[in-house]
């Protein structure tokens, strides 16, 4: 069942737009300069596009945020999504601490929990995490 189309939504062409007036060189520098803000990848690229007016960072600069990051030395130790859901699993079972009845939410942290396991398994698969990372409860947050 379909829930809406409220999301936001890709450019549909992967060419630069002629109305876009920043040169690789400043799209890169904005970049890095927001990361050394410890601002996120994905809020990266939502600044960009919604203070900048660059739709896309990858067809100007041919690289996309992670790759620019990742020369830059300024890329995550754990990647964000993973880290995402870490965050919302520790939510979630301090919330079950203090409410221990909770039958629904003990369900979504068992949820939470295999999204993560199965994440990071695709992860420690290319080399985004180490060989052997595995994921509990108690891990902390990068």
């Amino acid at each position: 069942m379909s829930r809406g189309k409220s999301h936001s939504v890709r450019p549909v062409s992967k060419r630069v737009p002629a109305w876009c007036k920043y040169s690789p060189e400043e799209v890169e520098a904005f970049v890095i300069k927001l990361a050394k803000g410890s601002v996120t990848q994905s809020k990266i690229g939502a600044i960009l596009r919604d203070q900048y007016g660059i739709p896309l960072v990858k067809p100007i600069v041919g690289r996309p945020i992670g790759e620019i990051l990742g020369a830059s030395n300024l890329k995550p130790s754990m990647p964000e999504d993973l880290n995402n859901l870490i965050t919302k699993a520790n939510r979630t079972m301090r919330h079950l601490s203090r409410n221990k009845a909770d039958a629904m939410n003990r369900h979504a942290v068992e949820r939470i929990q295999s999204k993560v396991r199965r994440l990071a398994k695709y992860y420690v698969k290319t080399g985004a995490l180490p060989e052997g990372w595995k994921f509990t409860p108690e891990t902390t947050l990068v």
